[in-house]
């Protein structure tokens, strides 16, 4: 009988032995799991607008406005100006005045702006003929409802298409690839 005892508390000791490695373990877990995703929250909202507007420094900016609104079919929107003593006091430029010409892909709040400005100057670089030819932005990507209309204002207007006819992307999807006279890559995407 004295034998029974000392087994009886040890299995009594042993089941909250046994409870309590479960209870650590299960404290463990969500102590990683909480830390875990305490690592991959988002952080606070700081942005006003979850759009991003684009500046480009073109060489003459007439055809690059005609580029962009009568070749990709985009919008202008807006215009505006910046004195030379308020764009030197914004770090924009030596004191020049900035010109700017808003165009978006839809005249809406929500659309991202694309800004073209010229300082009447020729680019300080050669045109790229691939992406890795330079650094610093080298392209945009348009997603469009079709493209066919769009093969057909760049061909009529002898724009080259870098990647030739339209490539199957899957799903209905096809790529082309030309450049905006100043050199800047454009990608349109979506179906024929």
């Amino acid at each position: 009988m004295l034998t029974i005892i000392p087994i009886f508390i040890f299995l009594k000791s042993y089941k909250t032995y046994k409870q309590m490695k479960n209870l650590f373990l299960l404290l463990v877990f969500v102590a990683f799991t909480t830390i875990s995703f305490a690592q991959k929250a988002p952080a606070p909202n700081e942005f006003s607008n979850p759009t991003i507007f684009v500046g480009s420094v073109v060489t003459d900016l007439a055809k690059s406005v005609d580029f962009y609104t009568n070749i990709i079919g985009m919008t202008k929107t807006s215009e505006f100006s910046v004195d030379g003593p308020k764009a030197k006091e914004l770090g924009l430029t030596d004191g020049r005045p900035v010109d700017v010409t808003v165009l978006k892909l839809q005249d809406s709040p929500q659309a991202n702006e694309w800004k073209l400005m010229s300082f009447g100057t020729k680019a300080g670089h050669k045109k790229p003929k691939y992406l890795h030819d330079d650094t610093g932005m080298q392209y945009i990507t348009i997603l469009v409802n079709h493209l066919n209309p769009i093969i057909e204002r760049i061909e009529k207007n002898n724009i080259q298409i870098l990647s030739g006819k339209p490539s199957d992307l899957g799903d209905g999807r096809f790529f082309i690839l030309f450049q905006d006279p100043d050199g800047t890559f454009v990608e349109l995407i979506g179906p024929k």
